[in-house]
């Protein structure tokens, strides 16, 4: 009984931590579209949880690395209990709220796979880990993926502003690549669908397998893949709107055309990755080619401080999430009554950490501001590229940033000058319908002699 009951909670908690893997990574896919203007902040959220919920149906190959490859089998079957797993997820879970509590993104697949293989050395020592699978499958992609993404990135940025490039003065038609960041940030929420949400399933494997209750080296059951996948696209749906603030405008001002770029690299990555059975993280990725965008577009800064923040996140995860797991799994060998007491610290834990963000609530409303959305249209002479005077909550109206000003000069100019056009014509005409009066009435006193 105590046996079944212990299951249960990993599964349980196994879900939670599917949940808030959905809304930490929901920035891998909507930050860009939202601080273009693309997407409205509740429609991207709503449209990446869709997708998130459709793309944990395409694939298992990610599940099955964690399932059947990172923890060793022995005779006795997975060098791994529940119990183990359980204290692994705890780990995870404190990483990734702490994480989004700061706005850092962070990789949530690192922190499950800290927090497993912390405890997998408290329960069955080093030899428990598959250090090949760990090194091919999960440390060398965390460092190639975001640097690859980046060099994609910074090629396609590049092509995308030179091939609208204009030399004759007319507009370069940049705005509509908004229509297709639509596309391109629906990719990477299907792509990551596919990758993340199989993490979770291939933990729930992990636990059934240790119980005894699934043979090894089988995949997900269909239950497994369909809870998962819901979620997933609960959590997406919640928005992680800290760290779309963080990556929508934090690393450097995106523009549609860089935008787009961005995606389509971050997609890519992602897919090729999970067709691999790779389990990198989709934040690392998406990260990496927002950072080679902004490198990519002639005149945009990134601000290389909050890079290093990120970076340093990025560092501590598996270190950080093995540890709490690793002294989760102490408490758990205590027995039954060690993972209750897990379960009391973790739920203490997620209580105070939703209880701290509501000192600082970052919501749909605020997470990317309304000057560096108009800024992003402005860039690109979105429209007529006339100033849209928009009240804020206290009924002013937001500064412009130099960009925007130069965009009101610009636009001011044009209209003065389209002005005097006309009026000159307007002139113009009237001096020749006055000539033309005059000949007429010459020619008539002329007749009349």
């Amino acid at each position: 009984m105590e046996f079944t009951l212990i299951v249960l909670l990993v599964i349980a908690l196994a879900l939670f931590f599917d949940f808030t893997n959905g809304f930490h990574d929901t920035a891998n896919a909507m930050a860009t579209p939202i601080a273009t203007g693309a997407l409205k902040p509740k429609t991207a959220v709503l449209l990446a949880a869709v997708l998130n919920l459709i793309g944990a149906f395409l694939s298992t190959e990610v599940a099955k690395t964690i399932s059947g490859g990172l923890i060793n089998e022995g005779e006795g079957g997975v060098l791994i209990s529940p119990e183990m797993v359980f204290a692994g997820l705890i780990g995870a879970i404190v990483w990734n709220l702490v994480t989004w509590l700061y706005g850092l993104p962070s990789s949530s697949s690192h922190a499950l796979f800290g927090g497993l293989i912390g405890a997998a050395i408290v329960g069955a020592g080093f030899s428990s880990i598959n250090g090949a699978v760990f090194l091919s499958k999960i440390l060398l992609p965390a460092l190639a993926a975001p640097l690859t993404a980046g060099i994609v990135a910074f090629a396609a940025t590049r092509v995308a502003y030179a091939i609208t490039r204009r030399h004759d003065g007319r507009k370069d038609g940049r705005g509509r690549f908004r229509y297709a960041q639509i596309a391109s940030s629906s990719l990477i929420a299907l792509a990551h669908g596919t990758n993340d949400a199989q993490k979770t399933m291939g933990v729930i494997t992990l636990t059934l397998v240790a119980a005894g209750l699934q043979t090894p080296g089988t995949g997900p059951h269909f239950w497994v893949i369909a809870t998962c996948a819901i979620a997933i696209a609960l959590g997406t749906y919640s928005g992680g709107w800290r760290i779309i603030r963080t990556m929508g405008a934090g690393l450097t001002d995106v523009k549609p055309a860089q935008g787009f770029a961005a995606e389509t690299s971050t997609a890519a990555t992602i897919l090729a990755s999970s067709h691999l059975g790779f389990a990198l993280s989709t934040t690392q990725v998406a990260s990496g080619s927002v950072i080679g965008s902004g490198l990519g577009r002639r005149g945009s800064t990134v601000r290389w401080r909050t890079v290093g923040r990120i970076a340093s996140g990025w560092l501590f995860t598996l270190p950080a999430a093995g540890l709490v797991g690793a002294v989760a799994a102490l408490i758990a060998h205590i027995g039954f009554w060690g993972i209750i007491i897990d379960a009391v610290l973790g739920l203490f834990f997620i209580l105070f950490i939703f209880w701290r963000s509501r000192r600082n609530k970052v919501d749909a409303g605020n997470a990317i501001s309304v000057p560096d959305v108009a800024e992003s249209g402005y860039a690109v002479r979105m429209g007529k590229g006339r100033v849209k005077k928009v009240a804020t909550k206290t009924g002013t109206i937001p500064p412009l940033t130099p960009v925007a000003q130069s965009a009101v000069r610009s636009d001011k100019a044009k209209r003065a000058a389209e002005k005097a056009a006309r009026e000159a014509e307007k002139a113009a005409r009237k001096a020749a319908e006055k000539a033309a009066k005059k000949a007429a009435k010459k020619q008539r006193e002329g007749g009349s002699v």
